[in-house]
């Protein structure tokens, strides 16, 4: 019999909620000090605690202190520490709470609010700790970790113009998410300046509040114009000495590069030789990177990498070592290999997936030569390059003056478990000790039953859930594929992430749950990568059809008369591509914050894969749902937040309007006031899954 999740206990899906995907009460966001002896790092107190404190554990003993409490400084409430930032030797920690900025002396745990004007942002404190920069009112502000001093080093000069943030397609699409960066003297920063006055204006509202004035975002839908990024370079006393030419604009000197050609900036850094950047054409082919002259801005060429479809941006890069060796990639040989100063150091089928940090000559980095896997490597001049993890799975951490960091997700156990080493005490092999940084997460209600399966040619790689009460013999199941299949992130890997126990739920409830990974995701290489290029859903589908084919010629579990898909985001339209295109395998569908017109999502995340729609209108016109929605023949359910501002759900409203307009039978879900991922709220995130369900049970059994 199906299992129905006992009333004396929580459900998968509200723990899922309650815990944030489980990520409560785990420890994140590590910062190692100079010398290596010491690690902050963020937890909140339980499983289902949203307030996340600020630790420093003594790397050597294990001991803890917790330096910041949000309740304790606040009186209460239940907004936590999102994120902080430390000076070079990880002494000072500065972080915000409810727009006040906090610093925290790290050695005596001291802790102090910095007066400044509004609200504060993104604070960082420069490497020697005397001063922090923050974001307040679209302005870069600094003031001293005394409370003193507190003025502004760039001020907006437009209505739509703002210092030192990343832009919307920067945040969301090329994996910037800073815009501002110290020199290594504290004496100067480095800005973005981001005027979005020529992007388009946009609204996001809730029909279900109408008193509320809908809120207006800018958004850079594909074609249309980007916003207007430069980089300045200014001193914190609001001059630039020894500014011998460029473009000077009241103390701040314009770092000067082609802008036309090159409008996105990707990356970004100051170190000991100086600033440097990276930036990207428009269609994405080219990247440069530039290393900037702090005193007239003129830039140099360091690097240049060219792709016929687009560079791929790699985490991490680019950087340079201690010596000024810069830390980049490059794909050859049918692998995205590691460089150091222009020379590959990792070898032929290893995929390099991101560089995690640079300390003085050593490089550490994450990648894969097993698509369902994920290790961490080190490079080093002595040693060259070798693997640190052991453990199938998913690996990564950071390291500093010999301490590592080691955070692993393996299919044995849910969660990360985090271990800190550091060399043994005058050891002269590379024997290491090590102490485990403890974790509050809640393990899920659910266990999972599946199986990892290789199938077809092409060696696509699944998970099938089971569920826990079918055994041998049992008549078959439905079968319910729940992919993401993007080229945005892997569903199918080596570990117990938290969406394997909403697809084991499903599977708990009566379905053959089928998770597959094809053309497009990453850790396969270039090649595979770049299999969607111009034609993002046809290529993806193919698999999905080839691996649910495949899987059931292997496990008569799996009842081919009853297939319906379930995506979310990419897989929301790809869902809707199921089983419009594809009506012979798919007999029902849930699709949930998808879009049916691709121009209606940002330049550079659309542009890298169909191009510019002025030049090429017949992609957007073949990846669209819009076209074909009067071919729809299976029961169809659409799902999209009201409040959406990355997927925004006028996608779903045309799509329901093209299939009215046609005579075409659906069901829309509005979610009110649930942005992309609804899964904040346990009462909404359980009915949705309910709903989901039950319209499933409708069209698959009935």
């Amino acid at each position: 019999m199906p299992h129905h999740d006992d009333n004396t206990k929580i459900s998968l899906p509200r723990q899922f909620a309650r815990t944030r995907r489980f990520t409560l009460g785990a420890p994140s966001a590590f910062t190692v000090s100079a010398d290596g002896s010491v690690v902050l790092f963020l937890r909140s107190r339980a499983g289902d605690d949203p307030v996340t404190c600020l630790w420093a554990l003594d790397a050597g003993s294990g001991e803890e202190r917790l330096l910041a409490d949000p309740a304790a400084l606040t009186g209460g409430g239940t907004q936590g520490i999102g994120s902080y930032a430390t000076d070079d030797a990880a002494g000072l920690a500065v972080f915000t709470l409810a727009g006040a900025l906090w610093a925290v002396d790290v050695p005596t745990g001291a802790a102090r609010t910095l007066p400044v004007p509004g609200t504060a942002r993104d604070p960082r404190p420069d490497p020697a700790g005397r001063l922090v920069a923050y974001l307040s009112g679209g302005a870069l502000r600094v003031i001293g970790v005394d409370g003193a001093g507190d003025r502004a080093v760039a001020e907006p000069d437009g209505p739509d113009v703002r210092f030192g943030v990343a832009e919307y397609a920067a945040s969301a699409s090329m994996g910037r998410s800073r815009g501002y960066w110290w020199s290594p003297d504290g004496a100067r920063l480095l800005t973005a300046r981001v005027d979005e006055a020529g992007v388009a204006l946009w609204h996001v509202g809730d029909p279900a509040e109408p008193a509320r004035p809908p809120r207006a975002v800018r958004y850079p839908a594909a074609g249309t114009a980007n916003a207007d990024v430069t980089l300045w370079i200014a001193g914190v006393d609001g001059a630039v000495d020894g500014a011998v030419d460029g473009a000077v604009d009241g103390g701040r000197v314009e770092v000067a590069w082609d802008r036309t050609a090159f409008e996105y900036v990707t990356a970004a850094g100051w170190d000991a030789h100086g600033p440097y950047l990276s930036v990207q054409s428009r269609d994405q082919r080219t990247v440069r990177v530039l290393a900037a002259d702090p005193d007239s801005g003129r830039t140099r060429l360091l690097a240049e990498q060219h792709d016929p479809h687009w560079v791929q941006l790699v985490p991490g890069t680019p950087a340079r070592t201690g010596s000024g060796r810069l830390v980049a990639h490059a794909d050859l040989d049918g692998t995205r290999r590691l460089t150091v100063g222009g020379v590959p150091v990792t070898p032929p089928g290893l995929h390099l997936e991101a560089v995690l940090g640079v300390d003085g000559e050593d490089v550490l980095f994450t990648a894969s030569d097993d698509p369902a896997q994920t290790h961490l490597w080190l490079h080093t001049p002595a040693a060259g390059t070798h693997r640190l993890s052991v453990a199938p799975g998913v690996h990564g951490g950071t390291r500093r003056a010999g301490t590592l960091v080691h955070v692993a997700r393996t299919a044995e156990h849910p969660g990360e478990r985090v271990r800190v080493e550091r060399p043994a005490a005058g050891a002269a092999s590379p024997a290491r000790s090590g102490v485990e940084v403890a974790s509050a997460a809640q393990r899920p209600v659910l266990a999972l039953r599946r199986l990892s399966l290789v199938t077809t040619a092409r060696e696509l790689r699944s998970h099938l859930h089971l569920p826990s009460w079918h055994r041998p013999g049992d008549p078959a199941l439905p079968v319910l594929l729940d992919p993401y299949a993007g080229p945005a992130g892997r569903r199918v890997a080596d570990e117990q992430a938290p969406m394997m126990f909403v697809s084991q739920w499903f599977a708990e409830q009566g379905f053959a749950v089928l998770v597959t990974d094809g053309a497009g995701t990453p850790g396969r290489g270039p090649a595979w990568e770049r299999e969607v290029h111009g034609d993002m859903f046809g290529p993806v589908l193919a698999d999905q059809v080839a691996a649910l084919h495949a899987v059931a010629a292997r496990h008569p579990e799996l009842d081919l008369r009853r297939v319906a898909m379930r995506g979310w985001s990419f897989a929301g339209t790809l869902a809707v591509m199921a089983v419009l295109r594809r009506p012979d395998v798919f007999h029902a569908a849930v699709a949930g914050a998808g879009t049916s017109e691709q121009r209606l999502y940002d330049t550079h995340w659309r542009e890298r894969f169909l191009g510019h729609p002025d030049r090429h209108p017949d992609r957007y016109e073949a990846c669209s749902t819009l076209a074909e929605a009067h071919t729809l023949a299976r029961p169809l359910q659409l799902v999209h937040g009201l409040s959406d501002d990355n997927v925004f759900p006028a996608g779903t409203l045309r799509l329901s309007s093209a299939l009215l307009a046609a005579g075409r039978p659906h069901e829309v879900l509005p979610l009110s006031g649930a942005s992309h991922a609804p899964t904040s709220d346990e009462d909404v995130f359980e009915g949705l899954l309910l709903l989901q369900l039950d319209f499933l049970r409708r069209h698959l059994n009935g």
